[in-house]
């Protein structure tokens, strides 16, 4: 494996070492360009692999989160990667998604009939999507400390999930199909209150430093925990509370989708009156797998 690799330095912003990059690079393959670097850096070297003669009608460039740190620049950004490469030649992706439980989601939902006709506001009473973290921001204090929980985690990973989660099963499955469906799920969302929201910092503690020790910015307002209460305005969701939370320097590492059914309209055992109700949750990590709380009766002459 090692001899199919090749190093080559090169100066992002400069013209040093990408003479040699080209001389690395076959003419008759696809070439898959994956910035893993900063995203300041997204922009100048899409322009560097163009200016340069790398960005060929077979290259492809793949770039992930964060585009931006809000409307204007990630607009900006695809404005650059797009006078580079066509729009068909950019991936603009989402590690999440490559996650396999992930991506059993649509599987379960749209390939069972067991669960679908019962995924509505008729029948579940609320949603939990939560991504906890047992690390701290380590050091990647600096960069964390730009971005916070909410441009981390929040409106992307937690974004997607709640996407698969929530969105309408698509006419088959395609890229565009299925963004679509998303997309629908994302123009539903209702503004947040601030009284939906909770925000918060990890303070020193057995696990390591407080966050603004690790951040080196004692000032610092910047989330490592971020808890919203979302609602979508549409058929299926009206009405159903769906929460998410997000944090650093929790007490597990967990991610996880909880869907949590209402309690049967009427019950016929005395001890199961303040029981809540059936409960599926979806373990993206660790452990990853599937349960489904279900109420039975103890054994001999016990309770439910």
């Amino acid at each position: 494996f090692c001899a199919c690799l090749d190093y080559v330095k090169l100066d992002a912003k400069g013209d040093d070492g990408w003479d040699a990059l080209a001389a690395k690079l076959r003419d008759d393959v696809v070439r898959v360009f994956y910035l893993s670097v900063g995203p300041a850096l997204f922009g100048v070297i899409s322009e560097k692999l163009n200016t340069t003669g790398l960005a060929t009608d077979k290259s492809r460039i793949v770039v992930e989160k964060p585009l931006g740190h809000d409307l204007a620049s990630a607009e900006a950004l695809n404005a650059q990667l797009r006078g580079c490469f066509s729009e068909k030649q950019i991936y603009r992706i989402d590690h999440y998604l490559g996650k396999e439980t992930v991506q059993n989601l649509m599987a379960l939902r749209f390939a069972n009939a067991l669960f679908e006709p019962l995924w509505n506001a008729q029948h579940v009473d609320h949603v939990q999507i939560t991504v906890s973290e047992h690390i701290g921001v380590g050091g990647r204090g600096g960069y964390y400390d730009k971005s916070g929980a909410l441009r981390d985690m929040v409106q992307n990973h937690l974004m997607q999930l709640l996407c698969l989660t929530a969105m309408e099963p698509p006419a088959k499955f395609d890229p565009d199909a299925v963004r679509d469906e998303k997309l629908k799920v994302i123009r539903a969302l209702e503004p947040v209150p601030l009284k939906d929201t909770v925000r918060g910092q990890y303070r020193a503690g057995s696990a390591g430093p407080s966050y603004v020790d690790e951040a080196e910015n004692p000032d610092s307002k910047t989330e490592s925990y971020v808890a919203l209460k979302v609602n979508i305005s549409n058929w299926r969701w009206a009405g159903t509370p769906i929460n998410l939370r997000t944090g650093k320097r929790m007490r597990n590492r967990l991610s996880e989708i909880t869907i949590a059914f209402r309690s049967v309209p009427h019950s016929i055992f005395p001890d199961m009156e303040d029981r809540p109700g059936n409960v599926l949750v979806i373990r993206l990590q660790p452990d990853e797998g599937i349960t489904l709380r279900m109420t039975i009766k103890d054994p001999g002459p016990g309770g439910m």
